[in-house]
């Protein structure tokens, strides 16, 4: 057995102490680190936190997310969950806090509530997370008050839904009755479309007779618009913060006889709307990519991973769904 010298013995230990400095200096991400063991790169985890996966919107965004990893398998893994209805906010903290605790890579958000979830997220951003925000934009005021920054993918909900609101316009004439359902009081997204489509309406010369919410749900709008159909036997159109609103308004107006006369507007191109729109039930609504909202937020939170520098803010495609485009 061969004996070293001590000076080869200390030359290893120099040339050892000078490589862990040079990589101290360059903050090597996490996502470029290695296995245990030495045997390769390791993939970033990325979880995916989306609201009611049981509104098809949110399916297709996992559905998006998950051929994308598939396809881009080397380079990432990919957690994906969501919870079981709209409201269940305190389901959703609870899943951030699970991938916190997974001690995930990065987390791409899509919060139910546009203030409740800041705390969660900064606890993610204090755990070394990247945390990117998309579809529902977090409250600027609850992230400052946390001296929190989150990077946010999605579209511009007023444009979109003013986008709609102007398509409706054109069948209706100054003075005309309208309502709006909205969505989720709080989130930032149901704020931004309900203006968007009060823009429109008010360009136009429409009277916005009542404005209520149907929490995103199918059976909430139908329950609210049946109720106040009635005290508003004038009503011209209905202009709905999402299609599984829109779908539970075209129930209500076809229990009061009235599917047809009263125009219905959505929001979110699901494949039920789209048959309806066909049909001539509903008049139109907005696509905003669900299959690739999520995308965009996962190459953004790679992107960051690997450049260890935050983006700023992404705006994502909405386009205007009618018969004439589906056909």
């Amino acid at each position: 057995m061969s004996m070293r010298s001590p000076r080869a013995s200390s030359r290893r230990q120099r040339i050892a102490v000078a490589a862990a400095l040079v990589v101290a200096a360059l903050g090597v991400p996490s996502g470029c680190s290695r296995e245990p063991g030495g045997t390769g790169p390791h993939r970033p985890r990325i979880a995916l936190v989306m609201k009611s996966l049981a509104n098809e919107f949110f399916d297709t965004m996992e559905k998006g997310a998950r051929a994308h990893q598939k396809a881009h398998e080397v380079e990432y893994e990919l957690l994906a969950d969501g919870i079981r209805d709209e409201q269940d906010v305190a389901r959703q903290n609870d899943l951030v806090e699970l991938m916190i605790a997974k001690k995930v890579d990065a987390i791409v958000l899509a919060p139910a509530d546009s203030k409740a979830l800041a705390p969660a997220c900064k606890k993610a951003a204090d755990a070394g997370i990247v945390v990117v925000n998309i579809d529902n934009k977090l409250d600027a005021a609850a992230l400052a008050e946390k001296g929190l920054t989150v990077p946010f993918v999605g579209p511009n909900n007023r444009r979109g839904a003013r986008l709609a609101g102007e398509h409706l316009a054109k069948r209706l004439k100054a003075g005309d009755e309208v309502a709006i359902v909205e969505g989720l009081p709080g989130a930032f997204n149901a704020i931004e479309r309900r203006l968007g489509f009060e823009d429109a309406m008010a360009a136009a010369g429409m009277k916005v007779a009542t404005s209520q919410t149907g929490k995103w749900e199918m059976g909430e709008a139908n329950e609210v618009v049946g109720a106040f159909l009635p005290s508003h036997p004038g009503l011209k159109a209905l202009l709905c913060s999402n299609d599984s609103m829109a779908l539970g308004a075209a129930a209500a107006l076809q229990a009061a006889g009235k599917l047809g006369q009263v125009l219905i507007v959505g929001y979110d191109n699901i494949s039920a709307v789209q048959e309806r729109i066909r049909k001539g039930e509903i008049l139109c609504t907005v696509d905003q990519h669900a299959d690739q909202i999520a995308v965009h937020g996962i190459e953004y939170a790679l992107r960051i991973l690997r450049e260890r520098s935050a983006p700023a803010d992404q705006e994502t495609s909405v386009d205007l769904i009618t018969a004439e485009s589906l056909k």
